[in-house]
């Protein structure tokens, strides 16, 4: 089904740029081999939506996960969103929730936000040329 509205494909653009860019320094940085998305949203038939939920799919759980613990955090989830896009409240709430059972819980605003919290929570800080 195609993307509806302008934020919505640039998060989709921007996140689809950080799993190239993660796929491309993975030989280097194993971890993230484990990056992975949780495919929560979207917009869906509501047949679909019912069966997804009833699956356990859940509002405002973050879009990707990488579940390496690493600096007393069990694992590390990230939010993506539109240079100008807000959190739900559901997804403040998770945030919350993920960040009281010891993960770090990140909205990231774009790829290159997502990309330094990443290399920050691996403790991978590139040189700059």
């Amino acid at each position: 089904m195609p993307l509806k509205g302008k934020a919505p494909a640039l998060e989709h653009r921007e996140q689809r740029a950080l799993m190239a860019w993660a796929g491309w320094h993975e030989y280097g940085r194993p971890e993230l081999r484990l990056l992975f998305a949780i495919p929560n949203g979207g917009h869906r038939h509501p047949a679909v939506a019912g069966k997804l939920k009833a699956e356990g799919v859940k509002a405002g759980v973050p879009d990707l996960c990488l579940p390496v613990p690493k600096n007393g955090y069990h694992g590390l989830f990230i939010e993506m969103k539109a240079p100008d896009g807000r959190a739900t409240p559901s997804q403040k709430a998770w945030q919350r929730l993920l960040t009281a059972y010891g993960y770090r819980a990140e909205v990231c605003h774009g790829f290159e936000a997502a990309r330094k919290v990443i290399e920050d929570y691996l403790g991978y800080h590139p040189v700059s040329g």
